[in-house]
């Protein structure tokens, strides 16, 4: 027990300094020993997973049966694809306008032409060159036989002309003014046949705003509906004849006063000027008359297209749901008649009058529930117009004093 244990052993760094020349030697004598210890160096780390496709077996290529051509070879199907964009030269362009412009008219071929329309207005194919053909589409499709309104066409027609207000800045002033029209007719006409109550409201409040920026209508405005009432075309074409025949005798009775002898084609014209001067005031004045004309025309034809909006709307009053935005809207056209003509303002006066008369009868007649047939607005207007207000708020609101029993 006295003995030394550790006597006659290497000391620990010299042991340590052999096993490394060991392991030295080991590695210079056996390459593969470094993948080894790599190896079980990676064997830590966890494998990775196995793709499930690298699992499946790969399908065998099949041969063609003879006679026939193989697969792989044969060239593929062409697709039919729409193009959004185009690149059509303004030529073709037209030519495409007015071959769907001839097609419009045509209710079995309406949808198709005026999708291709929106493709051509999507596509910025409509500009200042081909407006005029653009404008024809549209004129097309508004002189057919049948109407915008027609369940039909009616959602076509509603995307044709909503597409169409993308392209009205290459229209002129007339043109613009034409398609305001045709767009009450055939956008906010089928707004109004929608079952979308919010839609139903936003388009009356359109209504409101177009009847609210029309001018007061005048005397004149009476005369000339009065004169396209008339079916005098022939005695009026008679009338215009005979008096650019007394203006043009006149004309020539005063040249013979003025000059008795014929001697003004003797002397030399020298007021050239003169004549320059006249043309130059005559331009300005003649397109102010133009203006003045397109002018009256564009207010008739919108009142024209407002009243027919009105009577649409009046045709739906039997949905519960649209009787009191139908009530708002007759009882503001019925606020302003006077930006309407007399028998517009006629037709606005029935209108209201009807309006009117069923209010009575949903108050005063009972449904076949039994309970009066008023709608949640009116119910809602005669329970609160008999109600008194308190400053104690919800207590005692009706004045009884009933409140005191139950506070002591």
């Amino acid at each position: 027990m006295g003995d030394n244990l550790f006597e006659g052993l290497p000391p620990p760094s010299h042991q340590q300094q052999e096993k490394e020349e060991e392991d030295k030697q080991g590695k210079d004598q056996n390459p593969l020993s470094l993948k080894t210890s790599s190896s079980s160096n990676n064997k830590e780390a966890p494998p990775n997973p196995v793709l499930k496709s690298a699992l499946k077996r790969p399908k065998p290529a099949e041969s063609a049966p003879e006679g026939e051509p193989d697969k792989a070879a044969a060239p593929e199907k062409k697709r039919l694809r729409f193009k959004t964009t185009t690149d059509a030269s303004e030529k073709q362009i037209i030519e495409a306008m007015q071959k769907i412009a001839s097609h419009i008219k045509n209710p079995s071929k309406f949808g198709k032409a005026s999708k291709l329309a929106i493709q051509l207005i999507q596509a910025g194919s409509v500009k200042a060159g081909t407006s005029e053909q653009f404008f024809a589409i549209l004129e097309a499709a508004m002189s057919s036989t049948t109407s915008c309104t027609d369940p039909s066409v009616r959602a076509d027609y509603h995307s044709l002309f909503s597409a169409a207000q993308d392209a009205a800045e290459c229209l002129n002033k007339k043109q613009k003014n034409q398609l305001t029209v045709w767009t009450f007719r055939a956008v906010l006409a089928n707004d109004l046949l929608t079952d979308d109550s919010f839609v139903f409201s936003k388009t009356a409040s359109q209504l409101k705003d177009a009847i609210s920026s029309l001018p007061i209508a005048t005397e004149d405005d009476d005369i000339d509906e009065a004169a396209t009432l008339k079916d005098e075309t022939a005695n009026g074409n008679d009338d215009n004849d005979n008096k650019q025949a007394i203006v043009a005798s006149v004309e020539e009775n005063s040249k013979d006063e003025s000059d008795p002898f014929g001697l003004d084609a003797l002397i030399p014209s020298s007021g050239k000027k003169d004549d320059r001067t006249k043309g130059k005031k005559d331009v300005p004045a003649k397109s102010r008359k133009e203006d003045e004309e397109e002018t009256k025309r564009f207010l008739k034809s919108k009142r024209e297209a407002l009243i027919s909006c009105l009577e649409i709307a009046a045709r739906r009053y039997k949905i519960a749901w649209c009787q009191t935005v139908i009530d708002i809207l007759v009882k503001h056209a019925f606020d302003n008649v006077a930006r309407f003509t007399s028998r517009q303002r006629d037709a606005i006066e029935k209108l209201w009058a009807s309006v009117r008369e069923q209010q009575i009868r949903r108050k005063q007649g009972k449904s076949v529930t039994g309970k009066l047939d008023v709608n949640g607005f009116e119910y809602l207007q005669q329970k609160y117009s008999t109600e008194k207000i308190s400053i104690r708020h919800s207590v005692g609101a009706s004045g009884d004093r009933r409140c005191q029993q139950w506070l002591g």
